[in-house]
């Protein structure tokens, strides 16, 4: 039982360090969300090009509000910043599935290329 307390104290812990971090970062002060500040390479393109219009209306709603107030150098009031709970990861599961899919591609191209059709021996043949 002496235990539990500790885990309990340490999960704590942990969240503390995780809101401190969030906080730190800075971008909830445009107000992004974590999956807003994702480098963009050829899967998360794949991935954002998947989201459902709304969660891709309210992504670009906030990257444009962002770059506003940078060129405003300002940030959000406070009370709009996002926080940490908030910062769900809208685009991992699409980002996984593009992943996934890149994947299974991969071994596909693998396993066919250890496959020959025997066109040529079956050309020799005739």
């Amino acid at each position: 039982m002496a235990s539990r307390p500790a885990v309990s104290a340490s999960g704590r812990w942990l969240d503390g360090i995780r809101k401190w971090y969030y906080s730190a970062a800075g971008f909830n002060k445009p107000g992004f969300m974590r999956d807003d500040t994702i480098y963009e390479n050829e899967e998360v393109k794949e991935a954002i090009r998947r989201l459902p219009e709304n969660l891709y209306d309210d992504r670009m709603f906030r990257i444009q509000r962002a770059l506003g107030l940078t060129m405003r150098q300002q940030i959000l009031p406070e009370e709009q910043w996002t926080e940490s709970e908030e910062g769900n990861f809208y685009l991992e599961p699409y980002l996984k599935e593009v992943v996934r899919e890149r994947k299974e591609r991969e071994e596909w191209a693998k396993k066919s290329q250890g496959y020959n059709c025997g066109c040529s021996v079956l050309k020799v043949l005739l």
